[in-house]
């Protein structure tokens, strides 16, 4: 229970003459404290705290690059028992880097149970630099964060369980809001790389497609994941990956079929300075462009229209989200705290999906240039493959614009 003096308490210890020790806090900026037992890394780590609501994929929640300057809190109260691999990874550098700033969870982490598992979570967040938190009543965080907006917090980790709590509010109550923050330099790639691993299968793992006969694809990489990239490596695309700072006259001299605006953290609006001219001279070619996540909300602000920060965002895998055009209601993965808004964008833009949660705008199209995206992520890593079909939707764009080329 959240109690009067603003202090959510760990769960009982099992002994109950023995007092539990608290090892780990979650200090928000309204001086509301969070107490529970530190997992992973040890120290203080600072962010706006949101919620995900997915059941599974907890390793690819916290490599997801979207994630850059969050606090995650999972709903789901059994997060760690089928450990951690090398496989289910998100981000392109395998190695620890700028993402997720910490991860609240409600139960204990148990020792891992999976055939797959090659560490248990608590090395796997050493390993990484994740500080993170057990213990936590995350429906109480969870309740607080739907009623009063995703905050800022300090989530720390000392064994010793000594903390200088005053400090650590005065932390939280400076960390600048998540509006004007362009994260993507962090997260996104430092050269031009080829990719061709495709997705992954039960008996032999990811697979790998010769390039040199598919569709010549640029991802522009504001913090993209790994699974979107497969996912286009099977849909039969030879796929270049380049840094969000590349130059459009770069992209049109590699000749791509079709452009990929790939997901990212941050504000689009800061993230626009430099990635919005690129994209208006993209669609002026007239290249076909697929855009996901904030790919999408920086093509709607590409079009002129603009974004606006959302109160607690959407996160999860369990979202239903409405396919306008066929008129199909799709259960789709999230992560995004900032939402286009439909009313700014021309006539030339169509929009094609909708949350059925909020109504908000979760997908356009051009009417006169051959672009598209889409707010949620279809490559389902984690959760349902319903909106897969995206992928083929690109690659009959880049089919007709290659058609219409020859034809002219």
């Amino acid at each position: 229970m959240l109690q009067d003096e603003g202090v959510l308490t760990p769960p009982a210890s099992p002994a109950p003459w023995a007092e539990p020790v608290v090892t780990a806090l979650l200090v928000l900026a309204d001086g509301t404290v969070l107490e529970g037992f530190g997992i992973g890394q040890t120290g203080a780590a600072d962010g706006e705290v949101c919620f995900n609501t997915a059941m599974t994929g907890y390793q690819e929640i916290l490599t997801d690059p979207s994630y850059a300057g969050q606090i995650v809190t999972f709903t789901f109260p059994h997060i760690g028992n089928t450990g951690t691999n090398d496989e289910d990874l998100e981000s392109l550098d395998a190695a620890p880097a700028s993402g997720v700033r910490g991860a609240v969870i409600a139960s204990a982490v148990t020792n891992p149970s999976n055939w797959r598992s090659s560490s248990h979570l608590d090395a796997w967040l050493k390993a990484r630099g994740i500080v993170g938190i057990t213990g936590i009543d995350t429906r109480a965080l969870t309740a607080l964060i739907r009623d009063n907006g995703m905050p800022n917090a300090v989530i720390a980790n000392d064994p010793s369980g000594n903390f200088d709590r005053a400090a650590l509010t005065a932390r939280a109550a400076a960390l600048a809001p998540m509006e004007g923050l362009d994260l993507v330099p962090p997260v996104t790639s430092r050269a031009h790389s080829e990719w061709s691993q495709t997705t992954w299968a039960v008996k032999s793992g990811y697979g790998s497609r010769v390039s040199g006969e598919g569709f010549k694809v640029v991802a522009i990489d504001y913090g993209v994941k790994r699974n979107i990239l497969r996912l286009l490596a099977d849909a039969g695309c030879d796929v270049t990956v380049v840094p969000a700072t590349t130059s459009a006259a770069d992209i049109l001299a590699m000749k791509p079929d079709g452009v990929f605006l790939s997901n990212g953290p941050g504000d689009p609006a800061a993230t626009g300075e430099y990635a919005v001219p690129v994209i208006q001279a993209l669609l002026a070619e007239k290249v076909p462009t697929f855009g996901i996540c904030l790919g999408h909300q920086l093509m709607g602000l590409a079009l002129g229209g603009r974004t606006v920060k959302m109160a607690q965002g959407h996160h999860g895998a369990n979202h239903p989200v409405k396919d306008k055009t066929t008129g199909k209601v799709e259960i789709v993965s999230m992560n995004h705290g900032f939402a286009v808004d439909p009313a700014s964008l021309p006539d030339t833009a169509v929009e094609t999906h909708i949350s059925l949660f909020d109504g908000s705008n979760c997908g356009l199209t051009l009417t006169d240039r051959p672009a598209f995206s889409v707010q949620h992520h279809p490559e389902a890593s984690p959760g349902p493959r319903d909106s897969h079909y995206l992928f083929e939707r690109f690659v009959a764009l880049m089919r007709s614009g290659k058609a219409e080329t020859a034809a002219n």
